[in-house]
């Protein structure tokens, strides 16, 4: 069984997860620039398989597309072209950047450090995969 990495695209920086090998557990693993997104993908994949992506899709509360909708749209096509073979699925973040911050609060992380941009997207990405595996073992994926 190879690994799932999740995705919280920005069109300036791509927060990433990834489970373990079992797919039971989400770990952040990167935030890099959007242009870099896809090399490191494959260098990733040729190192360690890559069963599946999650990719989180931006709504608005009343479930409408957002700004950044047509965006990740683009992505996820450009994706399935550089990885054919892979799945690709997209989940609601909606609230995850918020939750990520509020994590970082609770966890004690310094002013500093709650205020680094790579760090929340690597986290909301983390939590896009944690809600991904979830709704898997629940069966709803």
């Amino acid at each position: 069984m190879g690994r799932i990495v999740a995705i919280d695209y920005g069109t300036k920086k791509v927060g990433l997860a990834v489970t373990d090998d079992q797919q039971l557990f989400a770990f952040g693993l990167a935030t890099v620039h959007s242009t870099e997104v896809i090399k490191y993908l494959k260098d990733y994949n040729s190192k360690y398989a890559i069963d599946g992506f999650v990719i989180g899709e931006p709504k608005q509360l009343s479930n409408s597309a957002t700004h950044s909708t047509q965006a990740v749209k683009n992505f996820v096509i450009h994706l399935g072209r550089e990885f054919p073979g892979i799945q690709t699925e997209c989940i609601d973040e909606r609230y995850t950047s918020k939750i990520a911050q509020r994590s970082m609060i609770e966890s004690g992380l310094s002013k500093k450090k709650r205020s680094d941009k790579k760090l929340i997207d690597e986290i909301s990405a983390t939590l896009i995969l944690q809600d991904y595996l979830i709704q898997k073992e629940n069966g709803f994926r």
